[in-house]
């Protein structure tokens, strides 16, 4: 059977998404930073004991894990400030920092899906150059750009502290976002990360946008925070659309390339704003 066609996998369970009790946040929570970062945190025993296993299921927490990887960037670019670092070494070093704690992870799904686009051929082919472990030039030049354009847009900020709002809101809003696709398009294969994971809820996507605009907020202030929410649907839209032409739905790839294109278009709006 073509994957494309594959029965959906099972949507997180409504009382997970909706259930309010400290235990069950400390659980999605958990589950979301052993996934989304490098941190040395175990999933929950419930999650098959794999990182992805019931994933969508945490879908309300992935700003948790965003504020985590923002947080860990703009203390690193705080530290290279007051050692008399430059501006431009401070920002190097930030955005290495949140590639290191994120795994590399949506980076990975960026380059594969640059490669994908630059490739010629059917679905088929498409999705087997997503596979291939190995980089191609399309993906050396998006990675080479986006990372470019992240530290062109910390160094434009300058002081710390809007350095870390734009961080924490980007990171945040980057991953809150990533719910909206998982419910909005169809699975491309059957089988890998993205298929694993299964379908969130609708409670669980409009918990994850809910908390990554308050979070944004506190990070750059509701104005800021409001724009940065707006410009990460748009981009992850404008991603899912693409994936959509491009190869029938989303895989794991897709949802880090939609991820990093919310960031940069995030990091470029707080920019213009300052």
């Amino acid at each position: 059977m073509n994957d494309s066609t594959e029965s959906p996998q099972p949507e997180a369970s409504a009382d997970a998404a909706s259930a309010w009790t400290p235990s069950s946040w400390m659980r999605d929570i958990r589950l979301a930073l052993s996934f989304f970062t490098r941190l040395p945190i175990k999933p929950p025993a419930d999650a098959g004991g794999a990182p992805v296993g019931n994933l969508a299921q945490a879908a309300r927490a992935f700003p948790i894990a965003g504020l985590v990887v923002g947080l860990v960037g703009s203390v690193i670019y705080f530290l290279a400030m007051e050692l008399g670092l430059s501006g431009l070494l401070a920002a190097l070093l930030a955005v290495a920092a949140t590639v290191i704690v994120g795994g590399a992870l949506h980076e990975d799904g960026l380059a594969d899906f640059a490669d994908m686009l630059g490739v010629r051929g059917d679905r088929e082919r498409k999705l087997s150059v997503m596979r291939d472990s190995r980089i191609g030039s399309y993906g050396t030049l998006a990675l080479g750009f986006c990372v470019a354009i992240k530290v062109g847009a910390l160094v434009g900020l300058g002081e710390p502290r809007l350095v870390a709002g734009a961080l924490i809101a980007a990171n945040v809003v980057g991953r809150a976002v990533l719910p909206v696709i998982m419910r909005s398009l169809p699975l491309a294969r059957s089988g890998g990360l993205a298929h694993d994971a299964g379908k969130p809820t609708s409670a669980g996507m409009y918990q994850a946008l809910g908390l990554g605009l308050l979070l944004a907020a506190f990070a750059c202030g509701p104005g800021p925070a409001l724009v940065s929410l707006v410009v990460g649907v748009v981009a992850a839209y404008l991603v899912s659309q693409i994936a959509r032409r491009q190869i029938g739905g989303y895989t794991g790839d897709v949802l880090g390339a939609a991820q990093e294109i919310a960031q940069l278009a995030i990091l470029i709006n707080i920019v213009a704003l300052a």
